[in-house]
């Protein structure tokens, strides 16, 4: 397909192997230096991105690893799996892992806030759960689905979740009053994804229908309908410029629509068979998919550096970007294309940027060492309880000897 003006082909960077059945997910962490990705063999595995670096690969799970995502300071890594408990793993040489139990059946979906404080899971126990990730405690339920749930999301100002399920609908949650404030109905099948747009004002889902569908979240309406796929749809991910978004299918291909046009921009052909997952790196210069083909790929995205280096920047310090918004509802709302650089126009004070990056970075450091200090401390804790079970055991079989010895 051809290339829009500042657009250039994405191109396959690398491809990883090392897992022993279908992909389920993947996601970067904040540097890129890592990619990490989850697989129906049961196990997690951590990709470097730098040449001659080896993956780990880590054992903890006791069946399918449905579900994986980095912390937002990239210093922990949560997965989901078909044995009903979520783990947070320290992505380091040695993999340890800490436990959460309070699902009934596999667990689909696991996703940190954006300040890295709690964790929303998604189940086929029909429930939507809310975790604590400094205390590591279950904090409530979401319960109104009445069947599966695949997938929730917050969105990025973490006052709202957005959850999918087999019962054919989207729920919208006020996470504070824990209240369902809208259901979307509109996908004639199972709904497999949803994401929030960037800005926080639309989401966008993918169904076994075939269909993308995306919607403006505060007047609860469909802004946007894709058809483009031939099988169902899997996964979805926006780029965080919020100008396009990028599904993957049965169809063994990923297409990414330009929102801003309401079209089909491009066709990926690389996965042999189902492409179960994909997902945009956090400033969007990469993506990463997987498949039932066992492969992790890797693609440049080469779209032109301004679209999303800037508003990177922008959207690491506003919650809302109107711009966005507009863009969205201009595509709906009037035949003029709308301008791409209405987004960037809030990237303007670049040296009062620059000290918010810097404080920002230096903030992320430290949340980043509180998030191993909170595991270090919960593994020593584990480590504890285990020794006490054990000595515990010790003593009584010593009474156990004892008392047969006095007989």
């Amino acid at each position: 397909m051809a290339a829009a003006a500042g657009l250039e082909d994405p191109s396959l960077e690398k491809h990883f192997k090392g897992h022993r059945d279908a992909i389920t997910s993947v996601d970067f962490s904040l540097n890129k230096k890592q990619l990490a990705s989850g697989s129906m063999d049961s196990c997690l595995m951590i990709w470097s991105m730098r040449p001659q670096m080896r993956a780990y690969r880590f054992v903890g799970h006791k069946d399918a690893v449905m579900c994986v995502q980095f912390s937002p300071s990239g210093h922990l890594v949560a997965s989901g799996s078909r044995d009903k408990t979520v783990r947070l793993w320290v992505p380091n040489v040695k993999g340890e892992s800490t436990v959460f139990k309070a699902h009934t059946a596999t667990v689909r979906s696991v996703q940190f806030s954006s300040d890295g404080q709690s964790l929303v899971t998604a189940s086929d126990d029909k429930t939507v759960k809310v975790w604590t990730v400094h205390r590591q405690k279950f904090l409530f339920s979401l319960s109104q689905h009445i069947n599966w749930v695949r997938c929730a999301k917050f969105s990025p100002d973490g006052r709202l979740i957005a959850s999918a399920s087999d019962d054919k609908t989207i729920k919208l949650w006020d996470k504070t009053s824990r209240e369902c404030i809208h259901s979307f109905c509109e996908h004639g099948g199972f709904v497999n994804h949803v994401d929030f747009h960037p800005s926080g004002t639309c989401i966008a889902a993918a169904g076994t229908d075939n269909t993308v569908k995306v919607w403006d979240v505060r007047m609860n309406r469909l802004l946007q309908h894709y058809q483009v796929h031939s099988a169902v749809v899997n996964c979805l991910s926006f780029h965080p410029s919020g100008n396009y978004l990028i599904t993957a299918s049965n169809d063994s291909t990923l297409k990414i629509l330009d929102l801003l046009e309401g079209r089909l921009l491009y066709t990926l052909h690389g996965h042999q068979g189902p492409a179960t997952c994909v997902a945009f790196s956090r400033i969007g210069d990469f993506f990463a998919s997987g498949g039932s083909d066992e492969q992790v790929m890797v693609w440049k995205t080469n779209f032109d550096a301004a679209d999303y280096g800037d508003v990177l920047k922008t959207q690491k310090y506003a919650t809302n970007v109107t711009g966005t918004l507009h863009n969205l509802q201009s595509e709906m709302d009037c035949s003029d294309p709308p301008k791409k650089n209405k987004i960037q126009e809030s990237a303007r004070n670049q040296h009062q940027q620059e000290e918010e990056t810097s404080l920002a970075d230096t903030l992320e450091h430290i949340v980043g060492q509180l998030d191993v200090l909170t595991q270090t401390v919960s593994i020593l804790e584990q480590r504890l309880t285990l020794t006490e079970d054990k000595l515990k055991e010790c003593l009584e079989n010593q009474q156990k000897l004892m008392h047969s010895k006095g007989n």
